[in-house]
C-alpha cells in the first residue's frame, strides 16, 4: 500500500503544510481504493493534488479536535455543489458524535426571515459510522485502540489483506499510552511496518501529561512496539521539526524520518 502525506502540520496548519491528513491507497478489485485518515483545515484543497475526491472511498477521524476533522466541512460544499455534484456520499469511521459535531462546524442559523439551507445536512449526509475494535474497509483491516487525549481519541492501524499487505499505525493525537504501543506491536507481535506518530512536544521540564508526545517519546514507543520505522508528525509550526528529529533519533533503532507534505511512502512488500 501507499501512504502519501497530505498535511502534516499540528494543532494549525501551517505555512508549509495543512493540518493533519494522510492518504493510503492499495489496488482493490481492479481498481485503487483510497482511505483517507483525517481532514484538518487547509488538507481537503492539498487532497485535490494527489486524488479526485469523488473517488474517495472512505473517510477516518482519528478524534474530533478541529485540526483533525473541520475539512470534512469543505468536503461535503463539493459534494453538493460543485459542478460534478452530487458526489457519492462516502463512510465516516470516527468516534461517536461526529456528524453531531460537524453539523455545529458547519451550521449557521439563517438570518431573520432568510431561507434555511435546503438539502441533506452535513450531519446526515455523510455515512458516519461509530469506531469498532476492528472493521473491514475495502482491502484493509483497520483496527483502532484508545488512546491519551483530552477527548475520545483513536490510534488507527490499517493492515493490507494478502501476501506482501503491508501495515502502518497512525498514532493520532496521545501523550505516552501502552495502547499504542500494542496496536503497533501488531497481530503477529513483530511490529507494523510504519508508525506515523505524533510529536507536537518538545523535550523538556512541565509538559502536560495525556495531551502529546515529544519526539523522544514518539520514538521510544517505535522502539517498545519494534516497528519498521517511525515517521514523525503532527509538528505544530512554532518547532523547528529538525529539532524533533534531533531529539527522537536517539530513542529509535531503526530508520527515523520527518513527514513532509508530498513525500510518499512504500508500505509492505
Amino acid at each position: 500500500m501507499r501512504l502519501t502525506v497530505v498535511g502534516c502540520s499540528g494543532s494549525t496548519s501551517g505555512p508549509d503544510s495543512p493540518a493533519s491528513c494522510y492518504l493510503v491507497q492499495a489496488e482493490h478489485e481492479g481498481r485503487t481504493f483510497t482511505l483517507v485518515l483525517d481532514l484538518g483545515p487547509g488538507s481537503f484543497g492539498a487532497l485535490q493534488r494527489y486524488v479526485d475526491p469523488r473517488t474517495i472511498d472512505a473517510y477516518t477521524l482519528s478524534h474530533l479536535h478541529p485540526d483533525h476533522c473541520l475539512d470534512l466541512c469543505g468536503a461535503y460544499v463539493a459534494g453538493r455543489y460543485s459542478a460534478t455534484a452530487p458526489w457519492p456520499r462516502p463512510p465516516v469511521y470516527a468516534p461517536a458524535g461526529a456528524g453531531e459535531r460537524l453539523a455545529r462546524a458547519y451550521d449557521v442559523a439563517p438570518r431573520p426571515g432568510g431561507t434555511a439551507e435546503p438539502g441533506i445536512p452535513i450531519g446526515e449526509w455523510f455515512d458516519f459510522r461509530v469506531w469498532a475494535p476492528e472493521q473491514r474497509i475495502g482491502p484493509f483491516r483497520v483496527a483502532t485502540a484508545p488512546v491519551d487525549h483530552p477527548v475520545e481519541a483513536y490510534a488507527v492501524r490499517v493492515t493490507e489483506v494478502g501476501d506482501g499487505g503491508g501495515s502502518l499505525v497512525f498514532s493520532g493525537d496521545t501523550g505516552p499510552c501502552d495502547s499504542l504501543v500494542e496496536l503497533a506491536r501488531g497481530e503477529d507481535g513483530r511490529g507494523v511496518d510504519l508508525l506515523l506518530v505524533e510529536s507536537a512536544f518538545l523535550d523538556g521540564p512541565g509538559l502536560p501529561s495525556g495531551v502529546h508526545l515529544t519526539g523522544s517519546q514518539a520514538a521510544t514507543a517505535g522502539e517498545r512496539a519494534g516497528v519498521g520505522q517511525v515517521l514523525l508528525t503532527h509538528v505544530p509550526p512554532w518547532h523547528d521539526p529538525e529539532q524533533v528529529l534531533t531529539e527522537a533519533t536517539p530513542h529509535f533503532s531503526g530508520p527515523t524520518s520527518l513527514a513532509v507534505t508530498g513525500a510518499v511512502w512504500t508500505v509492505g512488500a
